[in-house]
């Protein structure tokens, strides 16, 4: 066993010996809480330049991760307490000529001389032993485990709630938007049921996910809407939601630049309405004086052939970064447009669709102080400066700084649809289909 003394003493030319025993008693009393090797001895001689090693729990029994730290990269090894040892025994042997042991009894601060002298530094624990799970389980909204019927018809899960290891990742997908959904239910009304559209709902699962999320779960009343162009698609997801029971929650066939059904909405969600299809479904929220915006943009075609700039002429050269680009300006305006409109707008990190790398979500919120001078100042700065003419700003021009006439609409690059704008003003290039294209 180590003995240790809790006040600060130095050992000085310490045997090599000594320090082998207390390696190996650290190691059979698991102890050790976090190790890390530093200062090569010879430069020459391996390519890492640190190591760190801490203990992890996998299959139900104890290992040790060795983290070698190379200039780019980071190697991990998962080593049993015997071969832990034995390793970490031949890291301050030949390797390297520092060391710190942090474990439950004490911390020890390991200096060898090039003559392998080893001094040794002891001082109180300044650790605590932390959660060994290497690989332990994620808590998702929904648990993988527990049977959903929704996921069970959309053979996702089994009948005994296991969720089958081809759709894991539309599990993993689902939860993450769900945990989206948590975060702004502070921002929906209270008292009374909630109104909720979903444009370009596809197979809707994660329609069904937000039904079962807020209704079976949170006890809310809905009415949730969920318009896709697919009839077949439309069908089949009615047929699921009256053989789930659920009796609020219906599919309409339709686009969203025709569907006026509604005179007030609480939240909108559109996940991959292709190009400005996702603007007039902005629009339609701001409109309706939506609480909450969920939208995952798709296939930004519109400012592509718009952008303009002598001085990014180096990245707008290359049609890949230009694309990419052009896809970050539009939801980079769309998020300023929505603050401009009196919401506070975030945008995350999504999880990529099955058909579609797109993984940006902007999240916004209503009732933030919306348009002031600088923000608009900023905004239109940033348009100019790119020569954008972007969809949404003449949409809504009546709800921006100096608005009530749109500016004059963009060429068409494409899209051979139109519609008008709440002024009843022609807006040409609108991808009116919000389900998903070819492209994605």
């Amino acid at each position: 066993m180590v003995t240790v003394d809790q006040t600060k003493s130095k050992v000085r030319c310490t045997p090599v010996d000594s320090l082998r025993k207390l390696i190996q008693d650290i190691f059979e009393q698991n102890s050790l809480i976090t190790a890390t090797w530093s200062q090569l001895r010879r430069r020459d001689n391996v390519s890492y330049t640190k190591v760190q090693v801490k203990p992890v729990t996998l299959k139900n029994q104890l290992h040790y991760q060795f983290a070698f730290h190379y200039t780019n990269k980071v190697l991990h090894e998962n080593l049993t307490p015997a071969e832990a040892a034995e390793r970490m025994t031949l890291l301050c042997e030949e390797t390297f000529r520092q060391g710190l042991l942090c474990t439950t009894d004490a911390d020890y601060q390991i200096l060898i001389s090039k003559k392998y002298k080893v001094s040794i530094l002891t001082k109180s624990a300044s650790k605590t032993a932390v959660d060994l799970s290497h690989n332990r389980k994620k808590q998702y909204v929904l648990e993988d485990g527990v049977p959903v019927s929704f996921l069970v018809e959309l053979g996702i899960m089994s009948e005994e709630g296991r969720v089958l290891a081809r759709k894991y990742d539309k599990f993993r997908q689902i939860n993450r938007f769900l945990e989206m959904v948590q975060d702004v239910i502070p921002h929906l009304p209270e008292g009374r049921p909630l109104t909720i559209v979903d444009f370009g709902c596809g197979k809707s699962y994660l329609t069904f996910a937000l039904y079962h999320y807020l209704s079976v779960q949170q006890r809310r009343s809905l009415n949730i809407i969920g318009l896709d162009l697919k009839a077949d698609v439309i069908e089949h997801c009615n047929d699921l939601a009256n053989k789930l029971h659920y009796g609020d929650l219906k599919f309409l066939v339709g686009d969203i630049a025709d569907y006026d059904e509604l005179n007030e909405v609480d939240m909108v969600v559109t996940l991959h309405a292709c190009d400005t299809a996702t603007d007039a479904a902005l629009e339609k929220a701001v409109r309706w004086g939506a609480s909450v915006i969920l939208s995952v943009p798709c296939c930004q075609h519109e400012l592509f052939d718009q952008i303009e700039s002598n001085v990014m002429n180096p990245l707008l050269s290359h049609g890949i970064l230009k694309e990419r680009f052009s896809a970050l300006a539009t939801d980079a305006i769309r998020a300023k447009l929505l603050d401009l409109m009196g919401y506070k707008t975030q945008l995350l990190e999504f999880i990529d669709m099955e058909h579609t790398p797109k993984n940006i979500l902007i999240r916004a919120v209503r009732g933030q102080a919306g348009q002031t001078a600088d923000m608009w100042n900023e905004y239109t700065a940033f348009r100019d400066f790119i020569h954008a003419d972007p969809y949404l700003e003449r949409a809504c021009a009546d709800l921006l700084p100096g608005g009530g006439k749109p500016k004059e609409a963009a060429p068409n690059h494409g899209a051979d649809a139109s519609q008008e704008n709440s002024n009843g003003e022609s807006i040409k290039g609108v991808t009116q289909d919000a389900s998903h294209c070819d492209h994605c």
